[in-house]
């Protein structure tokens, strides 16, 4: 299985198109007010395939809606298209989440959404998501498609064998903090010495910075990537290292890894359900979720744009806005688990229904209080360009037992160069 949406996440591929979309586009004219053929782009597993579907019957009288699912690099192919204009421009495309803050300096390639009326409707979505798709002088680039929610997952039979707590609550009033989660993951891994409660250095570096208010750049434009908020995230990952608690799984071993135990605990979003189910159907009934150690964090969830050439932007506009409502959402959820960024579906049976393969929990119960308790944080155009080194330099640690203080040192003098040439100070 293609584990996309957790491969979207990886920042490293992102640093030449993050330099590179600006200065590629320039402004074009806004399309036509009466097209009546539409076309719509998004990713594998970027939207629901059946409410996309639905939206095509639904608009049948108005419009004719052909919705393309782009394989490969569908981020180089939007730059790649919008660049070059014309009428193979979509009318309605995806934009990935952790791409979205690279697009927003070339805000005049795309609609204000808010003309259209998404200012009416934006109270229903929560206020950082839709924030991230917002510019600095308060244009709407982003619909929210849907938001990544983290928690634990973890094995219960392993718990068990451990002598660990089983429940949810239980497992909560247990591991807060990080250091709980390395004093259970230490009795875990001594218990069943197969079993890892990380996946690797990179991913829970990622996790603890997002479960901050700080990035890489702060919104003066200025690099704060060797101040302590980061080095804290950077220790936090080390930390798991030198107490043996590395699983090194990449995303290659990752099906393995979950289904054969390598994997006690893994620790990622809501949308993460799914993945595990599909790697591993046999441990059904044995993975619950708990809150995520250290408080709440977003990883990974999307928007929909409007392009500049779009050929009917209101049509186009109540499209998106029906595919993106709270009930379709929760649809979305159900077919995809695709996690909303509206809380008004949190109310909803799709998501309050027990999940079988979690034995039954309600994992709303976990990933709602989540959501609406992720920290707002500003990320800059070149954030995740800057950020890439630390990951390289956590993974030269976890494959050649390179000193994390070297490491360290590398990963600052690089993240500083690539803030220097996109022109951060």
């Amino acid at each position: 299985m293609e584990l996309s949406r957790r491969r979207f996440i990886q920042v490293s591929a992102l640093t030449a198109m993050a330099a590179g979309f600006s200065a590629a586009c320039g402004s074009s004219g806004a399309g036509g007010a009466q097209g009546k053929d539409l076309t719509l782009w998004y990713w594998g597993g970027g939207l629901s395939d059946k409410v996309v579907g639905d939206a095509k019957t639904q608009f049948a009288k108005d419009i004719t809606l052909t919705a393309s699912s782009i394989g490969g690099d569908f981020k180089q192919k939007l730059v790649t298209t919008l660049a070059a204009g014309g009428s193979s421009v979509p009318d309605i495309t995806g934009i990935k989440g952790e791409d979205m803050a690279s697009f927003l300096p070339s805000a005049s390639k795309f609609l204000d959404l808010n003309e259209l009326g998404f200012k009416d409707v934006s109270s229903q979505y929560l206020a950082w998501k839709v924030k991230r798709a917002q510019t600095t002088d308060g244009k709407q680039l982003g619909f929210p498609i849907d938001i990544g929610p983290t928690g634990m997952y973890y094995r219960t039979d392993l718990f068990e064998q451990a002598g660990l707590p089983t429940d949810p609550k239980q497992v909560a009033a247990q591991v807060k903090t990080w250091d709980d989660f390395f004093a259970m993951g230490k009795q875990l891994h001594q218990a069943v010495p197969r079993s890892f409660p990380m996946r690797n250095l990179p991913e829970l570096f990622s996790i603890v910075v997002n479960q901050g208010t700080k990035r890489f750049i702060d919104e003066n434009n200025h690099f704060i990537g060797d101040q302590e908020h980061i080095r804290t995230a950077w220790n936090t990952a080390v930390k798991g290292a030198t107490a043996g608690l590395n699983g090194k799984v990449d995303d290659n071993s990752w099906n393995a890894a979950i289904s054969t135990g390598t994997l006690g605990v893994e620790l990622g979003a809501a949308w993460h359900a799914l993945d595990i189910e599909q790697a591993a159907p046999d441990l059904k009934g044995k993975w619950r979720v708990a809150p995520m150690p250290g408080g709440p964090a977003n990883d990974g969830g999307s928007f929909l744009a409007l392009p500049r050439q779009c050929r009917n932007p209101e049509q186009a506009f109540k499209v998106v806005s029906w595919i993106l409502s709270p009930a379709n959402d929760a649809r979305s959820f159900t077919d995809a688990a695709i996690f909303p960024a509206a809380p008004a579906a949190y109310k909803l049976p799709a998501l309050t229904a027990g999940d079988p393969y979690f034995g039954g929990q309600s994992t709303i119960d976990v990933f709602g209080p989540a959501a609406e308790a992720i920290p707002i944080s500003y990320e800059a155009p070149a954030d995740a360009a800057v950020m890439a080194p630390y990951r390289t330099e956590l993974g030269n640690i976890e494959a050649s037992g390179k000193s994390p203080e070297a490491a360290w040192n590398d990963a600052v003098s690089q993240a500083k160069q690539i803030a220097q040439r996109q022109g951060v100070t």
